[in-house]
């Protein structure tokens, strides 16, 4: 499938306001999108975007999981043809197990936001995309959609989740011409990742990767070297790879 070039594109991403988002937004711009609408629950943190990038960086007040809000976007952001489902939690904590009932309200907010987040903002824009020619949507998950780290146990259950809700979507909205994009990505030097004990690379690497995988029209894309092995095993032997992340839980 032919790609989606950034430049001259009108971009809306979620969760705007750091990490990865913070970075998919500073590329865009700087790779000459016309305009990026950044939707954030806190418009603050975008000041000194706007300070920089001017009247191309607009911001819109955006909790992916209320409704009217998500409801408000195609008059908001109507002329949007890139949209990048980036918003996303980590609400449990690292090593909490299933057997553990504190987990549940941390695994609720994680599938409120990482699944259900983005099936509202995709329902929400599907059709603006399709008015404007198809563009593309990206939904940024994670190496465990596709196989469970059983130290982030409840994560991986939503980002599976949203995994396979990549899947439905790429069926779905192939015959309005809407290009999809899943992003796995392996731990990032982010907020969210900070209590992840592993090597993690930077957010804007993880940017580059993910929009040259727009202009080339890829339909998945693994940003860092972690996630290229990840990916590799689950193509080759997705059993063995679990029996492999089994080992991981913690202590």
């Amino acid at each position: 499938m032919t790609g989606q070039k950034i430049q001259g594109s009108i971009a809306l991403v979620t969760g705007a306001n750091r990490g990865i988002g913070r970075a998919i937004v500073e590329e865009l711009l700087d790779r000459g999108a016309a305009r990026v609408y950044a939707g954030a629950r806190k418009l603050e943190a975008l000041h000194d975007l706007v300070a920089r990038y001017g009247t191309r960086l607009v911001p819109v007040a955006l909790d992916v999981t209320d409704p009217a809000q998500v409801g408000a976007l195609p008059g908001a952001a109507g002329d949007v043809t890139l949209v990048i489902n980036n918003a996303g939690v980590a609400a449990a904590a690292v090593g909490a197990r299933i057997t553990d009932p504190g987990i549940l309200a941390g695994a609720r907010a994680e599938i409120a936001v990482n699944y259900f987040g983005t099936l509202l903002v995709t329902q929400a824009l599907a059709p603006v995309l399709a008015k404007n020619g198809g563009g593309t949507i990206v939904n940024i998950g994670s190496v465990a959609s596709l196989t469970s780290f059983p130290a982030l146990a409840s994560y991986s259950a939503s980002k599976a989740a949203l995994h396979s809700l990549t899947q439905a979507t790429r069926a779905h909205l192939a015959t309005q011409g809407t290009r999809v994009l899943g992003v796995y990505p392996g731990p990032v030097d982010t907020e969210m990742a900070a209590d992840i004990p592993l090597a993690k690379v930077s957010p804007s690497s993880v940017a580059v990767r993910i929009l040259d995988a727009v202009e080339a029209g890829s339909q998945e894309v693994y940003p860092d070297p972690m996630a290229a092995e990840v990916g590799r095993q689950y193509q080759s032997n997705p059993l063995e790879l679990e029996r492999h992340m089994s080992g991981t839980t913690a202590a």
